[in-house]
C-alpha cells in the first residue's frame, strides 16, 4: 500500500523507557491555555453584561423587541464562543480528578456560565407586566433556544483529566517505549502504527504523529486503537520471549565454561 503523508506536530517526542508518572503540560501548553481561558472569561462578562443590557430594556414603555432579540443573539454568540475556547484550554491543560467538585466547575463551566447568562433572562421576560401573552412567548421562546444552544455547546461530554492523560500516555509508553500516536482528520482513535490499515488507506491523503497529549489537543481524540493495542501487545511479547532466550543461553554458555 502507498505510503502516506506524515505530517509531525508538536515538536521531536524524546523517547522514554519509562512510564510517565504523571502528566505534566508543557510550558507552551499552559501558556495557551491561560489565554483561552482569559479571553474565554472576558467573553462570558460580555455575554452576561448584553443580558443585564436586554433586562434593563425589559422595563421600558414601549418594550423594543427587536434589541432584545439582537441582545439575545449577541449574548449567544459570546457565551459560545467563550465555551468552545474553555474546552480546548481543558484539552492543553487538563484539571485532575482529586477534588470531584473543581473537576466538575473546571470541566463544565460552559454550562454554567450559559444557566447565568440565559436563566435570569428567562425569568424576566415571563414575570414581566409590560409584556403581553404573545411578546412573552417570542422573547421567552427565543432565550430558551439560546439557552439549550449555550448549554449544549458549554457542556463537555468527554472531559481531559491529569490522570486520564496520564493513564493514556502511560499506555502508550508501555507498549512502544515512546509518547508517539498517529491519527487522521477525520479519525476517533489514535494508533501506535503509521501503517495500521484504520487510518492508511486509499482515502486517506495525511496522517498525524504526536503525543498523546497533542492528539487530545488537536482532535479531542481519547481512545487508542484496539488493533495497534494488540498488536504492540504481541510483539511485546515476542520480544520479552527472545530476550529470556538470550539471557539464558548466555548463563548456559557461562556454566559450561
Amino acid at each position: 500500500m502507498e505510503k502516506k503523508k506524515i505530517t509531525k506536530v508538536g515538536g521531536d517526542i524524546p523517547p522514554s523507557t519509562q512510564v510517565t508518572s504523571t502528566f505534566v503540560p508543557t510550558a507552551e501548553s499552559k501558556g495557551k491555555a491561560t489565554r483561552f481561558r482569559v479571553i474565554a472569561a472576558i467573553l462570558w462578562l460580555l455575554a452576561i453584561g448584553a443580558q443585564i443590557v436586554a433586562i434593563s430594556m425589559l422595563f421600558k414603555q414601549p418594550v423594543n423587541m427587536t434589541w432584545i432579540i439582537i441582545l439575545i443573539v449577541i449574548d449567544l454568540a459570546l457565551a459560545v464562543t467563550g465555551s468552545i475556547l474553555w474546552k480546548k484550554s481543558n484539552r492543553l491543560d487538563p484539571p485532575s480528578e482529586k477534588n470531584k467538585l473543581m473537576f466538575f466547575m473546571q470541566s463544565q463551566l460552559g454550562l454554567v456560565v450559559a444557566i447565568i447568562a440565559f436563566l435570569p433572562l428567562i425569568i424576566f421576560i415571563l414575570t414581566n407586566k409590560n409584556l403581553d401573552a404573545k411578546q412573552k412567548g417570542i422573547l421567552g421562546g427565543i432565550a430558551g433556544v439560546a439557552l439549550i444552544i449555550a448549554g449544549i455547546t458549554g457542556v463537555d461530554f468527554n472531559p481531559p483529566s491529569v490522570e486520564q492523560y496520564t493513564e493514556q500516555t502511560a499506555r502508550v509508553e508501555e507498549l512502544t517505549g515512546n509518547n508517539l500516536v498517529y491519527w487522521t482528520k477525520s479519525g476517533t482513535k489514535y494508533h501506535l502504527y503509521d501503517n495500521c490499515h484504520s487510518i492508511n488507506k486509499d482515502a486517506t491523503t495525511e496522517i498525524f504523529e504526536g503525543s498523546v497529549a497533542k492528539a487530545r489537543e488537536l482532535k479531542n481524540i481519547s481512545e487508542l486503537c484496539k488493533f495497534c493495542e494488540n498488536k504492540a501487545a504481541k510483539e511485546q511479547g515476542v520480544n520479552s520471549t527472545n530476550e529470556l532466550k538470550e539471557v539464558e543461553d548466555v548463563l548456559e554458555n557461562t556454566n559450561q565454561q
